[in-house]
């Protein structure tokens, strides 16, 4: 297969400017909710419904826009899920009411699929020896446009809570034309597929891989887990900030920059070195560590300076979840490193329908009890619980430790 730099620039701006829209909604789509709810217990609660739907609804669907690209071209689906986020955007900037938010979020969940058929077209035009580089080209790209989103997003919010989603919808409507008018299609004919099979359409099918392998399983559950926690934070985030501290939409949109730009250089500087430093064990109980630490500030945090320096400790504990992933990918043989993966992808998905519905209602039970720190206090019990699922998987595992340098 030979390289096509054209056809990589072409996908990274689709995928930009597709995050770019996302994150522009970030900052204001609670303040929304809210305000359609009527109240801000209310808000809470259909926040995580929302969120949930969304999540049940990419579950369901992204095996069979998977199976689609495969069988019909990458470019098709991808346009198909791009107009779908459009008419999300559009559906929640002139929403009177909570059914078409509703409505909205299930649109964007069944045409979810950008990122599933990104990834697809990257490894359509990239040699096996170059895909590891252009993979990490795409997952910089995607920090770079939740940095932008979030902080543009919260500056137009100011203006007005339904402004960012006009705009959003104006992006991925110019995504549109892009991908029409310019984006080349990278899975030639003869390399599709056959007719979808049934087995495509299960979203359960790819769990079974992780049964075949138990200490698979100690570390799966570790990231559900991990994931509920991380789960807490995208869910009540905002909610929390304008509640306890008053935070503007523009206030939000910057730390929530912020805190991008922390993670891109944990993830995209420091975890290699780190690893190689003091090996996986020790990098994966500093990212727990760090992780339980910012979620216990957090549920006391009554000020902007304690925020911001959960901020800077949760970035840490982002070295976490990729050295647990690396741990888990050489515990099974390349043949099955696609089925493990797709597992893993899979517990996500499950996690994010569970986890924001969770996190809504412990918040909502907290803030109707004076604690709106609850959640967090919640969230600093499950990372307690998959740090110390963890130390005992770790001890069963060789070659844990530093990698010594010439290893």
């Amino acid at each position: 297969m030979r390289s096509r730099p054209a056809a990589m620039i072409f996908i990274l701006l689709t995928a930009l400017i597709d995050i770019i829209g996302i994150g522009l909604i970030i900052p204001v789509l609670p303040g929304l909710v809210k305000e359609l709810a009527g109240s801000e217990v209310a808000g809470a609660r259909t926040i995580g419904l929302l969120t949930a739907a969304y999540a049940v609804m990419q579950f369901i669907f992204a095996p069979i826009l998977g199976a689609l690209s495969d069988r019909f071209g990458r470019r098709p689906v991808l346009l198909f899920a791009l107009t779908g986020m459009g008419l999300d955007y559009l559906l929640l900037a002139y929403a009177p009411d909570l059914t078409w938010l509703f409505i909205g979020r299930i649109l964007a969940g069944i045409t979810g699929a950008s990122l599933t058929v990104a990834n697809a077209y990257i490894a359509d035009v990239s040699p096996p020896e170059q895909r590891a580089k252009n993979f990490g080209l795409l997952g910089a790209t995607f920090g770079v446009g939740f940095i932008l989103g979030p902080a543009l997003g919260g500056l137009l919010g100011e203006y007005g809570l339904r402004v960012p989603f006009l705009v959003a919808a104006a992006l991925t409507g110019l995504n549109v034309l892009y991908g029409l008018f310019v984006l080349p299609e990278s899975l030639p004919a003869s390399a599709r597929g056959k007719a979808m099979q049934r087995s495509d359409l299960n979203p359960l099918l790819p769990l079974k891989a992780l049964g075949e392998y138990p200490i698979l399983r100690s570390l799966a559950l570790t990231f559900v887990l991990l994931g509920l926690a991380g789960q807490v934070i995208f869910s009540t985030w905002v909610l929390y900030t304008e509640k306890v501290l008053s935070w503007t939409p523009g206030q939000n949109g910057l730390a929530l920059a912020f805190f991008g730009l922390l993670t891109a250089g944990v993830q995209g500087g420091l975890i290699g070195p780190f690893i190689a430093r003091f090996g996986d064990r020790r990098t994966i109980m500093t990212g727990l560590v760090a992780s339980i630490l910012e979620f216990l500030v957090l549920s006391v945090a009554r000020n902007g300076a304690l925020l911001y320096t959960s901020l800077v400790v949760g970035a840490l504990g982002g070295l976490a979840n990729p050295a647990i992933q690396g741990l888990i990918s050489r515990q099974v043989s390349e043949s099955e490193q696609g089925r493990v993966q797709g597992a893993i992808t899979s517990l996500n998905s499950l996690v994010a329908v569970v986890g924001p519905v969770l996190a809504t209602t412990v918040y909502a039970a907290g803030l109707s009890r004076g604690f709106p720190g609850a959640a967090y206090l919640m969230a600093a019990l499950f990372s307690v619980a998959g740090t110390l699922l963890i130390l005992g998987v770790l001890r069963g595992i060789p070659g844990t430790g530093r990698v010594e340098a010439g290893a």
